[in-house]
């Protein structure tokens, strides 16, 4: 019996040490646990995103419609807003994962009140050879240049709006402030269109394809082309906190927005000898921006604003802008831009997307 007893021990400690060995390499670290298989599906992320229904949304639109977002294990769903303040509040909140929206004053000032949110990607920009934003006169107005500004009255949408920001920088561009002139907010895009057709201002400045309409009925004539005048970041993608701290989905849902982006650019932006020429896609992409804005697809066609082909943020304009809504005092005190943005995110979620 006694034999016995020793001889089943000494057959567990044997087996016991085999097993031991099979969990060692031949350099005696221990195996690595199997990896999940290359093409398996990354874990659902379902998330809100904080947009207005305006055609620089547009690659966010191509994102949801196309299934870009899905491919990356994103459901991604639409959370409409009325205003641009409400979708940064929001964000900051955590009451929506990602915004999308303008740069204002009102941004700067909610971080430097202490709310969090981080800007990772352009949503559109002021670039030279697109039309987004311009200053009009109504066409019979004698003057033709900004310097002739002086002295005159100037429409704008909001104090501290992206409006009153290129207003600032092109006056002084010009050798002119906004002490030189009288600014007038109009609180609205149609009321900026109304005071330049009954002349109760002497020049508005207007978007796309708000600038077309004006043109076309023959009340007012471009004077300047703000991206010919100046590069500015006039909207971005923003993150809350939490969202931004989920590194894997965050890379995710910024790979999809990548791959949306160049759908957008090469479908309506690409240039031929220096035009625009219509992609492949042009016409898919505009009746997708129709559907989700509710506009007719000829008034879309007047105005596809310009945006990065990789949806990359214009980092250092974010840091003109601080400097000089803090010189006007339109935001309580200067911050530091990189504590608000990560453009490290969408560089690695581009890198694994490719060419």
């Amino acid at each position: 019996m006694k034999k016995a007893v020793k001889f089943a021990l000494s057959s567990f400690l044997v087996l016991s040490l085999a097993l031991a060995g099979c969990g060692k390499s031949e350099g005696g670290s221990t195996t690595e646990q199997p990896k999940p298989e290359q093409g398996q599906a990354p874990e659902a992320v379902s998330l809100e995103i904080g947009m207005l229904k305006l055609t620089s949304s547009a690659p966010l639109f191509i994102g949801i419609e196309k299934g870009f977002f899905q491919e990356e294990g994103i459901d991604a769903k639409a959370k409409w807003f009325d205003a641009a303040q409400p979708i940064a509040v929001a964000t900051a909140a955590g009451s929506v994962d990602v915004g999308a929206t303008g740069i204002t004053a009102s941004l700067y000032n909610m971080v430097a009140g202490g709310q969090k949110l981080v800007i990772v990607a352009d949503k559109g920009r002021e670039q030279a050879g697109y039309s987004s934003s311009a200053l009009l006169y109504p066409s019979d107005s004698p003057l033709k240049s900004i310097e002739e500004l002086k002295g005159k009255k100037l429409g704008i949408t909001q104090t501290g709006s992206t409006y009153h920001y290129m207003a600032g920088k092109l006056l002084e561009k010009h050798g002119l402030t906004l002490k030189d002139i009288e600014l007038v907010p109009l609180n609205s895009i149609k009321g900026l269109m109304e005071a330049l057709k009954s002349k109760q201002v002497d020049a508005v400045l207007l978007n796309e394809p708000n600038i077309s309409t004006v043109v076309e009925e023959g009340y007012g004539k471009v004077i300047a082309q703000v991206g010919d005048e100046m590069e500015y970041q006039t909207s971005g993608i923003f993150f809350s906190p939490k969202f931004a701290d989920n590194k894997d989905a965050a890379e995710r849902f910024l790979k999809a927005y990548a791959k949306s982006t160049r759908y957008y650019y090469d479908a309506v932006l690409n240039k031929v000898d220096g035009k625009i020429v219509p992609g492949e896609n042009y016409d898919e992409v505009v009746n997708i921006i129709a559907k989700y804005t509710d506009q007719e697809p000829d008034m879309i066609k007047k105005g596809l604003p310009y945006m990065d082909r990789d949806g990359k943020l214009l980092e250092s304009d974010i840091k003109t802008q601080v400097e000089w809504y803090a010189k006007e005092k339109l935001i309580d005190k200067e911050i530091d831009p990189s504590e608000i943005v990560n453009t490290q995110l969408l560089e690695d979620a581009v890198q694994k997307l490719g060419k």
